[in-house]
C-alpha cells in the first residue's frame, strides 16, 4: 500500500485511502463537519487537513477531545506523523495543568491539544486568545448542544480567529434530525461529508463483518418476577389514574409516556396542588419499578437480586425517600425480595452463552482480542467474575466516577488497562459505555453486546471495535419478547434514519445560519472586571460575560459565586437550589457568610419558576427566609429569569461600580479583616473616598486620629485628595452627632 506524501506528514507514517483524502480537500475549503463510523480513520482526515493546514496558512492547531484519555491519544496520533514547521511543539492542555503553565506553553506550542473544559476557562481569564488558530478540531462533534464548552469555544473561535476553520469529526451524530441540526449551527458548519462501510471508494479498506442475532428465553423464576413488578407497576398507575393525573395502561408506558406523566405533576406542582406531591413520589416508584423490569429482562438475577436489595435498604432507612419507604413496606415487594434472595446462582443464559462464546473465540484463536460490552457495572463485574472462573483473563473497563462499593477506573488506570489488552496480557475487556466512544480500544476479533441498546450511537461505536485490520465478529443477545427486542428494532431503524439525513445534510450547510461570524469580531475585553469562582464556568454566566467583553478573573472564592471591586460579593442561585438548600441545607447559614463577606452582599435567583412551588415548603417558610436574608442581614436579593439576564444584571453591577470612586481590588476572603485593614475601612467610609484614598491619607497621616484632627489644607497635600473632599473629611470630623 501507497504512503500519503506531504511535507509535513513524516514518510510512510500514513497508508494513503482516497476517500480519505477526497474528504481532506473538502474540509480545506469549508467549516466541515465529518461523520466517518468508527475505525474508518477520522483522526487521519484530521491529521491530512492539519499538514496542508499548517503549510499553506501557518499558524496554530488547536484539537479538541472530551476526555484526558482521548487528549493523550490524539497526541500521541499527531506527534508520530506529524512533522511541525519551524520546529514546532506539540502541547497538551488538561486540567493537571496549571494556567501559568498553558499561557506560557501556548506562546511556545504550535499544535495543542486539549479538553475543551480548560480551553474555554483560559479563553474567558483572558490568558490567551485563538486569533493566530488557523484549524480547530473538534473531535466527538456530536456533544456540541447545550451549554457544553464546544458550544462556547466555536463560537468564540468564530468570532476572534484571523483565518478560522473548523474541522468537527464523529462516528455517528444521531438519528434525530433536529439535534444534528443544532450541532452543525452550534459549531458554523458549512457542509457534511460522510461514508459508509458500503461505499465505493470505502470497499477496499474494508474487512468484512458477520453481525449474528442470538436470542434467548427468559427464564420461569425471572418471568415470574417480572409479573411481580408488573403487579406493582399496575397498582402505581391506577393510584395516579384515582387521582387525576394522566396514566396509560402498562403495556403502553414507554418513556415518553412516563415523560408526558412528570410534566404533568410538575405543571400542577407548580400550580400548588398538594396532590401532585404524593404523585411525585408514586412517580418516583414508577422509575424504579420499570428499571428492575429491565434489569430482570436483560440483564440477569443476580444484578435484580442485588438492586432489590438495595431498594429494601433505602425503604427502611430513616433517610430513606417516601417512594422507597412505601414500596419497601409493600407486601408484594416483600415478597419479591424474599423470592430473589432464594436465587442460587445466575438464571439468565445470558451470561453462561457470553461465556461459552468467548471461551471458544479464545480456544481456536489465542491471540485474538474480545470486547463484551455490557450497561452496568453490576452486569461488567458479574461477567469478569464469570471469565475468570472459567479460565479466561478478563478486566472490566469503566468510568472514573465511584458508585456505591465499586470504585471507578481513574484515566490513568484506564489508559494502562488498554495498554495490557493491546500488549496481549488478557484477551478480553469488559466495559461499559465508556468503551464506547473515542478511545482507543485496539480492533478486536469478536465484539459482545450483552444486550441490545436503543441508541443508534452507541450501536455504531460498539460495532466499530471489530473488523479494522481483519474479519470481525459481532454477536448480539436480546431476550424474546422484551425490551431487548425494541432496542434491536429501534437501534436499526434509527442507523438507517442517521445514514438518510447526514447524506441529505452532506449537500449543503446550515444555510448560512450561524455561519457568518465576520461582523461580530471581538476585540479584547476592555471592560469592567469581575473575579468568577472557578466552579462558575460549567455555567452559561461566566460564557456571556465574556461575551459582552468584561475583563475576567478566575479563582476558588471562599464566599460566594462572583465578586465586583471590594464592595460587592454575589451568590447565585437558582430557584430550584434556593428552595432546596433552604429545605436540605444551611441556607441562612450561607447568605450570613455572605453577609460578613463584603459591604454590599447580593443573591440573585435565578429562573422563571414559581419559587413558591419548587419544593413542598409552606409559602410563608419562603417569606420568612426572604426577610431575614433582606431586613435582617442586610442582602440585596434580585430576581433573574435566565442566566443571560444574571450575566446581564452582574455586567451593570460591575459599570456602576467601576463608575464609583475609589480603589476596586477584588477581595476573595473578606471574613477576617487584620488592624491595618480595619483603619482603612474607617477612612474609607468618609464621604468620597474609598480604600484608595484612604490609604493615600493614612500613609501621609499615620493614623486615623491625626487625619480627624487634619486641617483643610493639610488634607489636600495628599495626592489625589481634592478642596472638596478636604472640606467633606474636615466638616464630618467635626460633626455633631444627633
Amino acid at each position: 500500500m501507497s504512503h500519503i506524501s506531504h511535507p509535513l506528514i513524516r514518510a510512510e507514517s500514513l497508508d494513503e485511502r482516497r476517500y480519505q483524502l477526497a474528504i481532506a480537500l473538502q474540509a480545506l475549503d469549508r467549516h466541515t463537519m465529518v461523520v466517518l463510523p468508527t475505525g474508518l480513520g477520522k483522526t487521519a482526515v484530521a491529521l491530512i487537513t492539519a499538514a496542508s493546514r499548517l503549510y499553506r496558512e501557518g499558524g496554530r492547531l488547536l484539537v479538541l477531545a472530551p476526555t484526558k484519555p482521548l487528549v493523550e491519544q490524539h497526541l500521541r496520533y499527531f506527534s508520530e506523523r506529524l512533522a511541525l514547521p519551524d520546529e514546532g511543539t506539540c502541547a497538551i492542555f488538561t486540567g493537571d495543568t496549571g494556567p501559568d503553565e498553558r499561557t506560557a506553553m501556548w506562546e511556545g506550542a504550535r499544535a495543542i491539544f486539549a479538553t475543551p473544559q480548560v480551553i474555554k476557562n483560559d479563553l474567558i481569564a483572558g490568558r490567551y486568545t485563538l486569533a493566530d488558530v488557523t484549524l480547530m478540531v473538534v473531535d466527538e462533534c456530536h456533544r456540541a448542544v447545550g451549554n457544553y464548552a464546544y458550544v462556547f469555544l466555536a463560537r468564540r473561535y468564530h468570532q476572534t480567529a484571523d483565518k478560522p476553520l473548523l474541522l468537527a469529526m464523529t462516528a455517528s451524530p444521531g438519528g434525530d434530525h433536529g439535534k444534528v441540526e443544532e450541532v452543525m449551527a452550534n459549531l458554523g458548519i458549512e457542509g457534511v461529508e460522510t461514508r459508509t462501510e458500503s461505499d465505493p471508494d470505502v470497499i477496499p479498506y474494508v474487512h468484512e463483518r458477520e453481525v449474528e442475532h442470538r436470542q434467548v428465553d427468559l427464564p420461569e423464576d425471572l418471568a415470574l418476577a417480572v409479573g411481580d413488578i408488573n403487579i406493582l407497576i399496575d397498582s402505581r398507575l391506577a393510584a395516579l389514574k384515582r387521582a387525576g393525573f394522566f396514566a396509560p395502561d402498562r403495556s403502553k408506558l414507554s418513556m415518553k409516556a412516563l415523560n408526558k406523566i412528570n410534566a404533568e405533576i410538575q405543571g400542577r406542582i407548580a400550580q400548588r396542588d398538594t396532590a401532585a406531591f404524593t404523585a411525585a413520589s408514586i412517580y418516583a416508584e414508577l422509575m424504579k419499578l420499570r428499571h428492575a423490569v429491565s434489569l430482570a429482562e436483560s440483564q440477569g438475577s443476580r444484578v435484580l437480586a442485588g438492586y432489590l436489595e438495595k431498594l429494601a435498604k433505602e425503604g427502611q432507612s430513616a433517610t430513606g425517600t417516601k417512594a422507597s419507604q412505601r414500596l419497601a413496606g409493600d407486601p408484594i415487594f416483600q415478597r419479591l425480595c424474599q423470592r430473589s434472595a432464594s436465587w442460587q446462582g445466575e438464571l439468565h443464559p445470558k451470561v453462561g452463552l457470553t461465556v461459552a462464546l468467548v471461551k471458544e473465540q479464545v480456544a481456536l484463536h489465542p491471540e485474538s482480542r474480545t470486547i463484551v460490552f455490557a450497561t452496568f457495572r453490576d452486569t461488567v463485574a458479574l461477567l469478569v467474575e464469570a471469565l475468570r472462573e472459567a479460565g479466561i483473563g478478563a478486566e472490566r473497563f469503566v468510568g472514573q466516577a465511584s458508585r456505591d462499593a465499586e470504585k471507578g477506573l481513574s484515566q490513568k488506570k484506564q489508559i494502562d488497562v488498554l495498554r495490557r489488552f493491546r500488549e496481549g496480557e488478557f484477551p478480553v475487556i469488559v466495559a461499559t459505555s465508556v468503551g464506547e466512544e473515542g478511545l482507543d480500544v485496539p480492533s478486536t476479533d469478536l465484539v459482545v453486546f450483552y444486550e441490545a441498546v436503543p441508541s443508534e450511537i452507541r450501536s455504531i461505536q460498539r460495532k466499530g471495535r471489530t473488523g479494522r485490520s481483519g474479519t470481525g465478529r459481532i454477536v448480539v443477545f436480546t431476550t424474546k419478547g422484551t425490551a431487548d427486542e425494541v432496542y434491536r428494532y429501534v437501534s436499526q431503524q434509527r442507523e438507517r434514519s442517521m445514514q438518510k439525513g447526514i447524506r441529505a445534510l452532506g449537500g449543503g450547510g446550515t444555510g448560512g445560519g450561524q455561519t457568518n461570524f465576520g461582523s461580530f469580531v471581538a476585540a479584547e475585553p476592555e471592560g469592567p472586571s469581575i473575579t468568577v469562582d472557578d466552579r462558575e464556568t460549567a455555567s452559561r454566566v461566566a460564557e456571556v460575560l465574556s461575551d459582552l467583553g468584561l475583563r475576567i478573573a478566575l479563582t476558588r472564592l471562599e464566599v460566594g459565586d462572583y465578586a465586583i471591586g471590594d464592595r460587592i460579593v454575589v451568590e447565585r442561585k437558582t430557584v430550584q437550589d434556593f428552595a432546596d438548600t433552604l429545605v436540605d441545607r444551611d441556607l441562612l447559614g450561607q447568605v450570613r457568610a455572605l453577609a460578613a463577606a463584603a459591604p454590599r452582599p447580593v443573591l440573585i435567583v435565578e429562573g422563571d419558576g414559581d419559587l413558591y412551588a419548587a419544593r413542598d415548603i409552606h409559602p410563608n417558610a419562603i417569606r420568612g427566609a426572604l426577610a431575614a436574608i433582606t431586613v435582617d442581614m442586610g442582602v440585596a436579593v434580585i430576581r433573574t429569569k435566565s442566566a443571560e439576564e444574571t450575566a446581564e444584571m452582574l455586567a451593570v453591577l460591575c459599570r456602576r461600580e467601576e463608575g464609583e470612586p475609589g480603589d476596586r481590588r477584588v477581595q476573595t476572603k473578606k471574613t477576617y479583616t487584620t488592624g491595618q485593614e480595619q483603619l482603612e475601612n474607617i477612612v474609607a467610609s468618609f464621604p468620597e473616598i474609598g480604600l484608595k484614598g484612604a490609604r493615600a491619607l493614612l500613609e501621609h497621616f499615620g493614623s486615623v486620629k491625626a487625619i480627624v484632627e487634619a486641617e483643610k489644607d493639610d488634607l489636600t497635600a495628599v495626592k489625589g485628595v481634592g478642596k472638596k473632599t478636604a472640606e467633606s473629611i474636615w466638616e464630618t470630623a467635626r460633626r455633631p452627632y444627633g
